[in-house]
């Protein structure tokens, strides 16, 4: 399957850097682009793009706004904030408003290209400094996502903890010794866990955990 992908940002040049860097994929298609969050949502329905990468800071409607009136849209295409800044206050607004990821625009182009495909097939994936700011702000509220997500009800009791674990950034030693089992029955019960979420590495565990920290409702 080709991805197809929207460039919303006002500079000429940093649109061009994204194209070249998404084309460079075989399975990745640039299907169009605009400078202005205000065209956004007309753009989404001329391209009809699987994932839109949106700058966070443009002039006129800016790109948390835009994302929104995309994200209202019928059978809407996945958004993918884009920024140099990395402030919470952005990040909260872009997941709440329905956004699908948070990257900062030095991303690696590797990553880039991975956060595209994540998100493609339905995850979320947030920029690694930020999920690392969001898990410590929420450190004490971490839970298990909803099992009305069917792939949480696979977890057993364990896997769930372990699941916290991972988010947590704790090795496999590490979670062996906190629960006090054997670093061989901890790697298999990652593994478990990464398989049944569909995951492939921590990272995609750590930034989902995140996101669903930061929109729990606060007390």
């Amino acid at each position: 399957m080709t991805i197809r992908v929207l460039l919303v940002d006002d500079e000429a040049l940093v649109r061009a850097g994204l194209r070249m860097i998404l084309e460079s994929a075989p399975d990745v298609e640039v299907v169009g682009e605009t400078d202005d969050g205000s065209k956004a949502v007309d753009a989404v329905h001329q391209h009809r793009p699987d994932v839109v990468l949106m700058d966070v800071r443009m002039p006129g409607l800016d790109g948390l706004a835009a994302a929104g009136r995309v994200l209202e849209l019928a059978d809407p295409p996945r958004v993918v904030m884009l920024t140099t800044f990395g402030l919470d206050s952005y990040v909260f607004s872009a997941l709440q408003a329905g956004a699908s990821g948070f990257l900062l625009k030095n991303v690696p182009p590797e990553e880039l290209l991975s956060a595209i495909r994540v998100v493609a097939l339905g995850e979320a994936v947030v920029a690694p400094r930020i999920t690392r700011r969001l898990l410590d702000r929420f450190a004490g509220q971490l839970t298990v996502p909803s099992t009305e997500d069917g792939r949480v009800g696979q977890l057993t009791d364990r896997e769930r903890e372990v699941l916290l674990l991972v988010a947590q950034g704790l090795s496999n030693g590490e979670i062996a010794a906190s629960l006090v089992i054997s670093q061989r029955t901890a790697e298999s019960h990652v593994e478990h866990v990464l398989a049944k979420l569909g995951f492939t590495n921590r990272a995609q565990v750590a930034a989902w955990i995140a996101v669903q920290a930061a929109l729990e409702p606060q007390a």
